[in-house]
Order: C-alpha cells, then sequence, then structure tokens
C-alpha cells in the first residue's frame, strides 16, 4: 500500500475466460525523464472548475489514531461547476506535504517540493454555478492525501457533479489544517496489525456520514447540491470504504471501488445499489484474497467487474501523471500515463451518469473498440 508513486507494473497476458474485450493494441510506454512541472490533463466537461475547502470537527467520537485529541478533525475538498474561467488556479499541495509524502514513499529521484509544483484546473474560491448537481464523495488510498484525486474530481466537476473528497486525518503522509498545522501518518505503523483493514474502513465510514451531515450548514455553496442523488468513489481502501459507506449510509445510492481489497460486511440478503469494481489484472479473479468474488455474489442490484489492461494500482489516481516530473521510468508495457487517466475518468463518469443522471451509457453494457483495454469480467 505504500508504494504511492510506483508508477508502472510489467504487462501480463489476461487469459480468465470471464472476462472479455478486443485485443489491445501493444504499445512499449517511453522512458521517463525530468521534464519540470507536473499539469494535471485538462477536464473534459462543459463547466469551468471551482474548488474549495472546508475544516469540520466532529465532537462527538475521539479520533481513531491520535489519543490525545478527543474529536476527529477532517479536511474536505470541494471541487464544483463554476462560470469563473479565470483566477488563481489552487494548488496542488504544498511543499511541506510534497517532502513528506515523497520521503514517506521513498522517492528522492527529484527535489521534495516537486510535487507542490504540479498545475491543477480549478479555479481557488470559484463562485459556484448556478443549478443543482449530484454529489460524489471522493476517498484515497491508504498514506494518500486527497491531492492524489485532483485530475478525476477536476473531470467530474466539470461534467457537473459537486466533489467532496476527504483527507482521512493521520492516514496519510501530511494533512495540513489551518495555520499551518500539518497532521502526518500516525496510522502507518499500524497497516500490519490484525484487523487493520476493517478498522480503518469502519473510521472512514463515520467520516463519510459526518461530512454528509455536515456540508448542507458548513458550505455557502452547498445550493448547489441535489441530497437525493449522491455516490461515492475511492482507490484502494477508499474502494473498500466506498462499499461500506454504501452499505451503512442509505444516503450513498451507488459505488466505485478501484482496485481496493474490501472489507464491508454485506447483509445475506443482498445489496441493490449499483456498483462498479474497476482494477488491475489481479482482480480477473476476485484477488489475492477473493473479496471482490465474495461481495459480487451479494451484490443484487446493476453491478459491473472492469480490468484495465497494463494498470498497477496506483493507475487510477494521479500518481502515473507525476512520474516525468520525479524521473521514474516506467515499465515497458505499462498503460501511458495519459491513457490510464482518460480510462478512469471515462469510466467513472459512464456509471455516474448512468445511476445519478439516469443517462444511457452504452459503455457500460459490452466491450468497446475505443477502449480495449478495459475487459468485462462480469456483469448482470
Amino acid at each position: 500500500m505504500r508504494q504511492l508513486l510506483a508508477v508502472a507494473a510489467g504487462l501480463a497476458v489476461l487469459a480468465a475466460s470471464a472476462c472479455s474485450s478486443p485485443a489491445p493494441p501493444r504499445a512499449d510506454a517511453p522512458p521517463a525523464t525530468p521534464t519540470g512541472p507536473a499539469a494535471l490533463p485538462s477536464p473534459t466537461g462543459p463547466y469551468p472548475v471551482g474548488t474549495t475547502a472546508l475544516y469540520l470537527k466532529d465532537a462527538s467520537r475521539p479520533d481513531p489514531w491520535n489519543l490525545d485529541a478527543d474529536a476527529r478533525e477532517l479536511k474536505v475538498t470541494l471541487w464544483y461547476p463554476t462560470e469563473q474561467r479565470e483566477g488563481q488556479r489552487a494548488p496542488y499541495m504544498t511543499p511541506r506535504e510534497s517532502e513528506l509524502l515523497l520521503k514517506g514513499s521513498g522517492i528522492a529521484s527529484a527535489p521534495y517540493d516537486t510535487l507542490s509544483r504540479t498545475r491543477t484546473n480549478a479555479i481557488q474560491g470559484a463562485e459556484p454555478a448556478g443549478g443543482r448537481f449530484p454529489l460524489v464523495v471522493l476517498s484515497p488510498g491508504f498514506t494518500q492525501p486527497m491531492s492524489t484525486l485532483t485530475s478525476l474530481a477536476e473531470d467530474l466537476a466539470s461534467r457537473g457533479y459537486v466533489v467532496a473528497g476527504i483527507d482521512h486525518t493521520y492516514e496519510s503522509y501530511a494533512t495540513t489544517f489551518p495555520g499551518g498545522r500539518v497532521a502526518e501518518c500516525l496510522a502507518c505503523d499500524s497497516d500490519t496489525d490484525p484487523g487493520f483493514g476493517t478498522r480503518t474502513v469502519q473510521g472512514r465510514v463515520a467520516d463519510v456520514s459526518f461530512v454528509l451531515d455536515q456540508l448542507p450548514s458548513k458550505w455557502d455553496g452547498s445550493a448547489l447540491i441535489d441530497r437525493s442523488r449522491i455516490a461515492m468513489a475511492g482507490q484502494a481502501i477508499g474502494g473498500a470504504t466506498a462499499l461500506a459507506a454504501m452499505v451503512k449510509d442509505p444516503r450513498i445510492r451507488a459505488g466505485i471501488d478501484m482496485d481496493g481489497t474490501t472489507y464491508a460486511r454485506i447483509p445475506k440478503t443482498g445489496l441493490a445499489k449499483p456498483f462498479l469494481f474497476m482494477g488491475t489484472k489481479q482482480h480477473i479473479t476476485g484477488g489475492p484474497d477473493n473479496s471482490w468474488d465474495r461481495d459480487w455474489k451479494l451484490l443484487t442490484g446493476w453491478k459491473r467487474w472492469l480490468v484495465l489492461t497494463g494498470t498497477e494500482h496506483t493507475s487510477f489516481t494521479d500518481s502515473p501523471l507525476m512520474a516525468d516530473a520525479l524521473a521514474i521510468k516506467p515499465l515497458p508495457g505499462a498503460l501511458p500515463a495519459a491513457r490510464a487517466a482518460e480510462l478512469t475518468r471515462t469510466y467513472v463518469a459512464a456509471f455516474l451518469h448512468r445511476h445519478l443522471k439516469s443517462q444511457r451509457q452504452p459503455l457500460l453494457d459490452e466491450p468497446s473498440s475505443r477502449y480495449p483495454e478495459v475487459k468485462f469480467c462480469a456483469q448482470s
């Protein structure tokens, strides 16, 4: 879980009979060389994107990681449609956050402030657009700050969603609070403990429900949110959280797990909400722990199980987009970073369009010659 920016994995032949897709073209990624600051790809939707941050405190429970804190503090980053096209672009992360993230990930191939110079697209503090939009909650992987899902968040906001990304305090290498106080990763020395995954997911589910409770009163732009249309997506343990939160909180109508082992116990009677599994080749047969196989049988509503060839665990995040800036060389056969981002954005948006906007999405019904890397492993 800790290899945040290990950008490439070897390409393997996907031979499971349950999966189907057109044969993908063979292409070897060129070697990465330092190219200056990274830049996130432009959003693809019709709306410009605004962003702001909220800082919330849940006094009803102590922090699960910091025994000296009698309340749970959270940072929530919001991305949303705006009509404003000019203004200051939001920072990707602070220099200190970049330093702690690269040190924690064991990356010394570039200056430690490199990630803080990443160019984003969202306008800091922009006035929200008029209208009402579905809400998508995002949760990052363990050790990863919410900023590592910025490309996906910006794209969803440009397509007409409000996105609430949660930094789960003390579970990433750095979370900055007002006044410059930085919360480092207190949970990082516990990830091999028995029951760690279940415990972490339970805490994150409480974070998600608290954020949904607080948004209407704590964000000035909350009138944008159509609270009858809420979904959640996450990467790694954030994806596990999406499924668990969907089981626990009736406000969440649909969910997406991007390459995360799951821990939630689904009722034996099943869960009828729409769900999308999207992952690497290891998930063809449910992953090394078979958690997807277990949960697939209990998902009784609309569901899809997609595998993206040439991807590795962090391909669903911004991490591959940072490879050149960090002088990290991808392995031959790895899916190029821009293509991985395109596939992630495209299929996540298609799922949300279908289940929050009731828009037909043929892309989710069968393999596409336009996206031959995507294999359908199971569907109903």
